[in-house]
């Protein structure tokens, strides 16, 4: 495991080393890197553990990866509120993938403890999924007014400049320092990684409960996010059905959880004749999950692609070609 943090480390800090606008051609060869690194990893573990762990993390990795890519909408949303000139967003995104693996490998560990010592747990995380499946379906999204007030309290406690100065977090102006925009988006790009952790960490439990298998698919999914958000561009503007998709996808593992607890903590007498009903509730196993995740996400890409808007893409792509131009110039 230490290896594979290694590996996502040391790209995440190439980014330090070269600040720039990565091709089509670099963004897909690290995305292949990291799906075949993933895929030889489940590999392994059906080696090593059997099948019944490897699909759990196949199926748990395709969860968090559908998520990552919702996350993808956010922050597009927030680099084009912030105006980050597109040559430093790839910092933008390491310091959020670095928060969210941070994030994310805490709540695995509270939750692993929680589920070990309360099994009724279940409950909770499968009606939060339920409500969050909802609040997906809907379309809500909160962020812009979360953003401004961040924005707003920030600009109130501390000294904060209306423009970027490369990538720097502080400048000094009239010989006074004071911090630029990056940190706001950098505090608001990290609170929005806590948000999404709250979503993905019960999702993926309801799959599987082992915390090994958790963190590694999680840390999987985060892989190749960066090179991901430069590859897609504009596309991710035109998935506009993708949140139905991973509403159904949060909807059916709430569920699956709380069939899960029915059976693993029992709100009733067992011996009554509604225990004695309830105990015909299905344990949805993960093959079947598998299935359904896999069917979810690819309804919902094509009928975007199909159904969608056109356009968009091809003018993005072309600006970041043309200032990726500039910058190697």
């Amino acid at each position: 495991m230490s290896i594979l943090v290694v590996i996502l480390l040391v790209d995440l800090l190439l980014v330090l080393k070269r600040p720039h606008v990565p091709s089509i051609k670099e963004c897909t060869a690290w995305i292949g890197f990291y799906v075949g690194l993933a895929l030889v990893f489940a590999i392994a573990i059906w080696y090593l553990g059997g099948h019944q762990p490897a699909v759990e993390f196949v199926a748990g990795w395709l969860t968090e990866y559908s998520l990552s890519v919702d996350n993808l909408f956010v922050f597009l949303l927030i680099m084009g509120r912030f105006g980050v000139p597109r040559k430093y967003q790839q910092e933008v995104l390491m310091v959020g993938i670095i928060i969210a693996l941070v994030a994310r490998a805490i709540f695995i560990g509270v939750g692993a403890v929680a589920i070990e010592q309360f099994s009724w747990i279940f409950y909770f995380f499968g009606l939060f999924l339920l409500y969050t499946a909802w609040n997906q379906a809907r379309g809500e999204d909160d962020e812009d007014d979360s953003e401004t007030f961040i924005q707003r309290w920030l600009r109130k406690v501390i000294p904060v400049t209306e423009e970027f100065d490369g990538n720097k977090l502080r400048t000094r102006i009239d010989g006074k320092k004071v911090f630029t925009p990056m940190l706001l988006v950098f505090v608001t790009i990290g609170l929005t990684d806590v948000m999404f952790a709250l979503d993905s960490i019960p999702a993926i439990f309801g799959i599987t409960q082992s915390a090994f298998i958790v963190f590694t698919a999680n840390l999987f999914a985060l892989m190749g996010l960066r090179q991901l958000y430069f590859l897609l561009g504009g596309l991710v503007e035109r998935l506009v059905y993708l949140h139905y998709g991973i509403a159904a996808i949060l909807a059916f593992i709430g569920v699956k959880l709380i069939f899960h607890a029915i059976h693993e903590s029992p709100l009733w007498p067992e011996d009554s004749a509604f225990g004695r009903f309830m105990h015909h509730v299905p344990e949805i196993n993960t093959v079947v999950s598998l299935g359904f995740i896999i069917l979810a996400m690819a309804v919902a890409t094509i009928a975007s692609l199909i159904w969608g808007p056109k356009g968009g893409a091809s003018s993005q792509t072309e600006g970041g070609a043309d200032e990726q131009e500039h910058v190697e110039a």
